[in-house]
Order: structure tokens, then C-alpha cells, then sequence
């Protein structure tokens, strides 16, 4: 399947040039799109110690999380997130409404998982909008995985008391991206 996607990729990309609509449309650009859950809940990595020394380090045990969902171009490097406290089909599509919103005259391209609430069978998608979803369990082919990874890298071992604090943190995090002049994803 994976192969199969990529075959049919570029045809996919030469159809939507074809049939693009240039009068409403300046620019195009592709993004890949997932949502990440972060927590309250520190989140453990390997740090080096001494042989047998354990490390000592903060703990905080929490089930409070928030939902960041992101759409990051590795073309451009510009990137557009929203927090949320849940994932559903009706925030999906919210989602993609304030994404097309967001450069109105750009046609956004944005390659997603298959998630089950991202399922758009019975919607009208907004005009600027492309989906293309890539195959079940090949998450390799979604760059953004690796955005969530660069961000979870910098939050863990630190504690944070409350979910605002964690939301600022991610703000920044998230800012950062954006001031990148471009981000290669690998």
C-alpha cells in the first residue's frame, strides 16, 4: 500500500494542477497535518548517569492533557496549530475551517492519517482545501510525527503544575517553528 501511495502521488499532484481554479487561487502549498495529546503526566527520557545511579528527577502524576493539532509545510515552513481539549469529527472540521481561513487564496494540500474522525465522506470540505490521505500504519510518511517529537523532547522531565502553564509552554514551542525561515522535517 505504502508503495502504491507513493506511485500514485505524483499523478495525484499533476491532476489537482490540472484542475485548479487560478482565478480564486495565488499560491499552493502542501502540509502534513496529525494531533498530538500533551499532559500534565512528565514524561520520562533516558538521561546519562553513572553506572548504577539511578537518576532523581521531578514527578508528576496527572491525567489532565490538551490536543494540539498542527499543519506544518516543509516547503515554506510555516505551520498552523489549535489546541483543543478532545479529538472528534466535528473538531476536525473546525479545524479545516479556520485552517482555509488562514492565506484564503492559498490551496492548501494537506496530507493527513487515517484517523477515524477524520473521515470527511459526508462533508463539503472548504474550497482551498485538498485531502490526501496517506495509507493505514505508515506513519513514517507523515513528517509531522517528527514536529511532535522535536516538541515532547523539549517539555519532558520538567513538571508543569497546570494546564495553562503547559499551554504557554507549547505556544512557545510553537512559535519557534514559526520563526524558523523554513523547516526541514526528516
Amino acid at each position: 500500500m505504502r508503495k502504491r501511495f507513493l506511485k500514485n502521488l505524483k499523478n495525484r499532484l499533476e491532476n489537482i494542477r490540472l484542475n485548479l481554479n487560478k482565478d480564486n487561487i495565488e499560491t499552493v502549498n502542501l502540509y502534513f497535518q496529525d494531533e498530538s495529546r500533551f499532559g500534565l503526566i512528565t514524561k520520562q527520557k533516558r538521561v546519562i548517569t553513572a553506572k548504577g545511579i539511578k537518576p532523581i528527577g521531578k514527578y508528576k502524576h496527572s491525567y489532565l492533557y490538551k490536543w494540539l493539532w498542527g499543519s506544518f509545510s516543509p516547503i515554506t515552513g510555516e505551520s498552523f496549530c489549535m489546541t483543543t481539549d478532545g479529538v472528534c469529527k466535528e473538531l476536525f472540521i473546525k479545524y479545516l475551517e479556520d485552517f482555509s481561513k488562514h492565506k484564503p487564496s492559498e490551496l492548501k494540500i494537506i496530507v493527513i492519517d487515517n484517523a477515524a474522525f477524520h473521515s470527511t465522506k459526508d462533508v463539503e470540505l472548504p474550497n482551498n482545501i485538498i485531502l490526501l490521505p496517506i495509507p493505514p500504519y505508515c506513519p513514517e510518511l507523515n513528517p509531522a510525527e517528527k514536529v511532535w517529537q522535536w516538541m515532547k523532547d523539549k517539555i519532558a522531565m520538567k513538571v508543569y503544575d497546570t494546564l495553562e502553564i503547559l499551554e504557554n509552554k507549547i505556544d512557545e514551542l510553537v512559535d519557534s517553528i514559526n520563526k524558523c525561515e523554513f523547516l526541514i522535517i526528516v
